[in-house]
């Protein structure tokens, strides 16, 4: 049996579904903390994902299924609030009657410093918790080889997401398949062989190394980087292999929580039908879900994926159909987890239904 470092995690991490209003400064409550980083997704309607984190400032949005530039969008997030945030009138983040998604994460402590590592030390800050493991540092590349950039996580990250903050691809380290290779999070790209991302050099428990790619150290740019360290009971990250073999024989997922989240890609094969799958708990509150299930790296909505079932258990994932999206044969797919031990430190126990 898993039990949990942390004993809440809604403190830490929590989708918060509300009805937009298409109305400026449309208050949103709830989450249960102050936020440090919100993707945003349209249930209703084909908008854009958004991002936005509090090292870029609330106004700023990044794209995660585009390679687009940062920019300042006055109608988006206007104000992250001590528990949850402000929206503007724009249909991505507020659309009229239509359900929204805030996919919520907190950060909180204050960091700030000097990049070490080859080349000349660049400035940085960041938002870090030790607890959830989870880091949002943003920094300025030096272009040389052996760049190295403290995450302050005080464990080894398991997946990083980069974002230059000028256009370029969304580029993903994962622990599924090493420090050689990278995905694209607003692609559908298979994982590629990459030396120049990470220097063939796997994350430490104090800093993540950059190659030479512009798209992760181009010299006195700016870049944006979201750390994830695993903690027991609340998140998880790692692979499995698909078996194209429907229910009840199909891959289960053993994650030792009740996912809240479950972000899958498949690795080896680049295609239409080879999306970053993502699903939530918050949509349906039963284990065989296809609500709450998007694409992250497209603007397609909830209600696009009907029948597309997985199950949410006490102890993991089952992926239901035997569709190349899902579980196509002889794939590996990498996975990013979070969700709530069966039992905590305190004896706070999880429930599936």
């Amino acid at each position: 049996m898993a039990y949990a470092s942390i004993d809440k995690s809604a403190l830490f991490f929590k989708n918060k579904r509300f009805t937009g209003n298409n109305t400026s400064g449309h208050a949103i409550t709830g989450v249960g903390f102050q936020p440090d980083m919100v993707w945003f997704k349209n249930a209703s309607s084909t908008q854009n994902w958004r991002a936005f984190d509090v090292l870029r400032g609330a106004t700023y949005r990044l794209v995660p299924n585009e390679n687009s530039a940062n920019a300042a969008e006055a109608q988006q997030l206007q104000a992250f609030g001590s528990d949850g945030f402000t929206v503007g009138a724009d249909g991505s983040v507020n659309g009229n009657t239509e359900t929204m998604n805030a996919f919520c994460w907190k950060a909180g402590t204050s960091v700030s410093g000097t990049t070490t590592g080859s080349g000349t030390g660049k400035a940085y800050s960041g938002s870090v918790s030790t607890t959830a493991g989870f880091s949002i540092i943003k920094y300025l590349g030096n272009g040389s080889a052996g760049h190295t950039i403290p995450h302050h996580l005080s464990a080894v990250p398991k997946m990083i997401i980069v974002k230059k903050l000028t256009s370029a691809d969304w580029q993903v380290y994962h622990v599924g398949i090493g420090n050689t290779k990278k995905l694209s999070l607003n692609t559908t790209g298979a994982a590629s062989v990459e030396n120049t991302r990470w220097n063939s050099t796997t994350p430490t428990s104090s800093v993540f190394t950059l190659g030479t790619s512009g798209n992760v150290n181009a010299n006195d740019v700016s870049f944006i980087a979201y750390c994830f360290a695993e903690k027991t009971g609340f998140s998880k990250f790692g692979t499995f292999e698909g078996n194209g073999t429907a229910y009840p024989n199909s891959p289960f997922i053993y994650t030792g929580f009740k996912p809240k989240l479950f972000l899958w890609k498949n690795a080896d094969d680049s295609g239409g039908d080879d999306h970053w799958n993502f699903v939530d708990s918050e949509a349906q509150q039963y284990n065989a879900r296809d609500g709450g299930f998007y694409w992250l790296d497209s603007t397609y909505t909830e209600s696009n994926f009907s029948g597309n079932e997985i199950n949410f258990l006490s102890n993991g994932v089952k992926i239901n159909p035997a569709s190349a999206y899902h579980n196509q044969s002889g794939s590996t797919y990498i996975y990013m987890a979070f969700g709530q031990s069966i039992v905590g430190s305190n004896n706070i126990p999880a429930t599936a239904r």
